[in-house]
């Protein structure tokens, strides 16, 4: 988890950050932190565990952590945020010595974490996403666009 750790403390990730909560400062519905990141990580890892993928940890958090970082793109240019955070990503796993087939892997989970995935990281990060919202706990869940029956109002993991 060193790569991850070092990643994380990035002044160029940082930035990002910041600028996603500039845009969501008003945003009454889920927001794209780091608070969003360690439950889908988490939530993720449990997935890939129970699933029998065993997708290294340090792979699975790196992807949570990067999935939505270019979501301030997405509020000021029309950008999809996968796709930004895919683009803004790369370099950043560059940075941190990530190999090749490392960072295939986490670019796919990050461009496949909206539409999902027949198998491996982009489907469990779908999943994990989803089950990451807390709208059995959410103040803004009746101005909610999700349908009803997509709602999370139990805790599964």
């Amino acid at each position: 988890m060193e790569r991850f750790n070092q990643l994380i403390l990035d002044e160029a990730y940082q930035d990002y950050l910041n600028k996603n909560e500039a845009c969501e400062k008003t945003r009454v519905f889920c927001k794209h932190n780091k608070e969003h990141f360690l439950d889908v990580a988490r939530l993720c890892y449990i997935i890939s565990l129970e699933s029998g993928y065993y997708i290294p940890k340090e792979i699975i958090y790196t992807c949570a952590f990067l999935h939505d970082i270019g979501r301030w793109q997405e509020y000021m240019s029309n950008i999809p945020h996968e796709e930004a955070s895919c683009k803004l990503a790369h370099p950043l796993l560059q940075k941190y010595h990530f190999n090749s087939e490392e960072q295939q892997v986490i670019l796919e989970g990050i461009l496949e974490h909206r539409r999902g995935a027949d198998e491996g990281l982009g489907k469990i990060m779908y999943k994990s996403d989803k089950l990451s919202r807390r709208c059995y706990n959410c103040t803004a869940k009746m101005e909610c666009y999700w349908p009803a029956e997509n709602k999370n109002m139990d805790i599964i993991y």
